[in-house]
């Protein structure tokens, strides 16, 4: 008996668990697998709908009460550097960068706990090891590349795993020195993606999610020319104070309907029939 995967995605929900931004809220995301011969174009298609990937999965957050999870990305030809962000750019600016195929390396995974262990200590990644960071890096079915970012004396200090889009770049998980306070590393390597995108003529970069209300997410406000996806689509970012982390409970679609208003890719060019054979 022959077995094939289905044509159209299949999407699931996970359990509630505390939410890692809002105190008190509780997170549920909506998820699909990533893989076979359209993976590059269900990541494409689902990335312009503000999922984000993960490994070999797309997700999105689909939280009972609460939609204050946006997804942001910066429009590139409306981009301008900000006083403080030019002065990031002044002070990185003998770091070099390299593109590399997705390949974890020790170097990076020290950084990596290095990274956690200042920032995020109490988040949902800080027990990652070094198996587990391997496969956030290397499990990816499209084109992914990882960005380092060497000084000269002190080495590597920031890595980005970043995904190709057919608009965009998408920062997928980026992590640096956090002893190098004064440098903005964090505000650096965005900067440096905009201008990556800049060079490609590729229009976006993907920031994942902003949340209002959350320390961990506001540096993301800051950067001009930020879009959010607002009910299902993208608009121009307003004042940050218009939006409010509390949403009522019955102002959250329902699953299905969220679902159904979801657009796939056209899959049906990409697969081609397989012919008949005469016995």
């Amino acid at each position: 008996m022959r077995h094939t995967l289905p044509l159209a995605p299949q999407f699931y929900v996970t359990a509630p668990q505390p939410c890692p931004y809002l105190d008190g809220r509780m997170e549920r995301k909506l998820f699909t697998s990533l893989h076979g011969d359209n993976a590059e174009r269900l990541n494409d298609c689902l990335s312009k709908q503000g999922f984000r990937r993960s490994q070999n999965v797309l997700y999105r957050p689909s939280c009972a009460d609460c939609a204050a999870c946006l997804s942001a990305r910066i429009n590139v030809s409306t981009f301008t550097a900000s006083r403080s962000q030019r002065r990031s750019r002044q002070r990185n600016a003998r770091l070099t960068r390299t593109a590399t195929s997705p390949w974890a390396t020790e170097e990076q995974y020290d950084l990596f706990r290095d990274y956690l262990d200042s920032r995020h200590a109490d988040g949902g990644m800080a027990d990652m090891d070094v198996f587990e960071f391997a496969a956030m890096i290397e499990e990816t079915p499209i084109r992914s590349r990882v960005m380092e970012y060497h000084h000269p004396e002190d080495g590597l200090v920031a890595v980005s795993l970043t995904d190709v889009l057919d608009d965009g770049l998408s920062m997928v998980y980026s992590f640096y020195d956090p002893t190098r306070t004064r440098e903005s590393l964090g505000t650096y390597l965005i900067l440096d993606h905009v201008d990556l995108a800049r060079e490609a003529a590729l229009p976006y970069v993907y920031l994942g999610y902003w949340v209002p209300g959350s320390s961990k997410m506001g540096y993301k406000a800051n950067f001009a020319g930020l879009e959010l996806f607002v009910d299902g689509k993208w608009q121009k970012m307003r004042d940050p104070a218009d939006y409010q982390k509390e949403t009522h409970p019955l102002s959250v679609d329902p699953i299905a309907e969220q679902v159904a208003n979801i657009t796939l890719p056209d899959v049906r060019a990409a697969t081609r029939p397989i012919p008949s054979r005469d016995r």
